[in-house]
């Protein structure tokens, strides 16, 4: 039987748990769930917001019927609303300049995976990666799994400042800094893209559930891009 609870978090909140793990079926269905909560039009829901294997509703207690809310999540679960398949968005591309300036961790990633820069690159391109969650900041897409060559951990020492549109690697994930915050992830490149921007009709470049695929890009490409302003979703 499929691991599946719901937990009280206060008086405005409720959380269904899935499986305790970081898997793309289970986070396939933390985020069917989610969407569909989002579409069902229960009155008061504040948000809705999936994790790697869970999801947070928060409502209105004043608006909202508790009762009511949790009786239809469990009946959702028992019809299997959260293994339908969410609709597909076509992948997203995303270009990055490897290295040098933009990567000043690749030489020290190369030396703990024992494998040369052009390796590393070529391995961190050849994969579709599923955005699993967004958080940290806003925009922020934890991105896996890598190929498990790639594992390294973070930094021991965390930047003060990691510039916008960094790609960096932690664990068996990936992902890029939508603005200049502190970070302790190895970063590998740079894109010319933003994850994030609030000037954009739509906000978010990622959503839980997008596939992502890297492509490399040289400097000249890197600074075309953002001179001309042709960057995709900039």
């Amino acid at each position: 039987m499929k691991a599946f609870r719901l937990v009280q978090a206060g008086d405005a909140a409720v959380i269904a748990e899935f499986e305790d793990r970081i898997d793309s079926v289970v986070n396939a269905r933390a985020i069917a769930l989610a969407s569909a909560v989002r579409s069902a039009g229960i009155e008061g829901i504040r948000d809705v917001v999936p994790t790697y294997r869970s999801v947070a509703v928060y409502f209105d207690p004043i608006r909202t019927d508790y009762g009511a809310l949790v009786g239809w999540i469990e009946r959702q679960s028992g019809l299997g609303a959260a293994d339908r398949p969410a609709p597909d968005r076509p992948p997203i591309q995303v270009p990055v300049c490897y290295g040098g300036e933009f990567g000043p961790d690749l030489e020290s990633v190369a030396a703990l995976t024992r494998l040369s820069p052009d390796q590393i690159v070529a391995a961190h391109a050849a994969v579709a990666y599923r955005v699993f969650m967004l958080g940290f900041v806003a925009g922020f897409a934890y991105m896996g799994p890598l190929d498990e060559r790639l594992k390294v951990p973070r930094r021991d020492t965390p930047r003060t400042r990691v510039p916008k549109g960094s790609v960096g690697l932690a664990g068996l994930q990936t992902g890029i800094y939508p603005s200049d915050v502190p970070g302790g992830w190895q970063i590998i490149g740079r894109t010319p893209i933003q994850p994030f921007n609030p000037a954009r009709s739509e906000p978010f470049l990622f959503e839980p559930g997008d596939t992502v695929r890297f492509a490399p890009i040289d400097r000249r490409e890197y600074d075309a891009r953002v001179t001309s302003g042709q960057t995709p979703n900039q």
